[in-house]
């Protein structure tokens, strides 16, 4: 297997806007939490659009809601069919690789400080695990600040690994990179590291970030 950048899509799975990020119920009610799940998504989907790196964005999620978002962002929305989040980003990864995806970069819509130089940073690590591997397929992980967990994923071919997000996602994908002999990078970036699950994640946003993405939810 190759690797080839040159068609680069985006996968951002939701899950779902209404009844989402549960762990979120202490500090925030039902329509608080789907007003923020919203406004996360579209300021990724912003953010995503801005980047030169990307060719497409596909929002995979079964929650109906979520495609009118993903469309208006110019993203292109994918009804998910089975259950669970990793199913999920395998029909997404063959609706991107219908459309000419040669890698893909699986980005969870749960990425409050997500901005462009965290994604440049993430292509000049393909782009050095491309070069290491003489063109050999590629494998860059950026790890969650609990290091158990993986907050990006790039691939290229789009399918040299499987998805395995959840817990130990992190060590399960540098696994499967090794088992497949991919070329492997670690990312390890502040802003792709930090995504908003708990109250303690939520006490360490500042305040004017939160109601930025709030009013973008609404």
């Amino acid at each position: 297997m190759s690797a080839d950048l040159a068609r680069l899509h985006v996968l951002v799975p939701v899950r779902t806007l209404a009844g989402g990020k549960a762990r979120l119920g202490e500090a925030l009610d039902a329509e608080e939490r789907q007003g923020l799940i919203a406004g996360m998504l579209r300021h990724e989907l912003a953010v995503l659009r801005s980047w030169e790196g990307a060719v497409a964005v596909h929002v995979v999620s079964p929650d109906p809601a979520v495609g009118p978002i993903a469309a208006a962002a110019g993203a292109h929305p994918v009804a998910q069919r089975s259950a669970g989040l990793n199913e999920g980003i395998r029909e997404a990864r063959s609706a991107a690789v219908s459309a000419g995806a040669t890698a893909i970069l699986v980005l969870p819509g749960d990425l409050p400080l997500l901005e462009r130089a965290a994604l440049d940073h993430l292509a000049e690590a393909a782009d050095a695990a491309l070069a290491a591997g003489g063109g050999a397929a590629l494998v860059v992980v950026a790890a969650a600040d609990a290091r158990d967990g993986t907050n990006a994923l790039l691939l290229s071919p789009p399918a040299v690994i499987e998805p395995q997000f959840g817990p130990g996602s992190l060590e399960a994908h540098l696994r499967a990179a090794r088992d497949a002999g991919a070329s492997l990078r670690v990312v390890v970036d502040p802003v792709l590291g930090f995504d908003l699950d708990t109250p303690a994640d939520l006490a360490r946003l500042e305040a004017a970030r939160l109601a930025a993405l709030e009013a973008m939810g609404t």
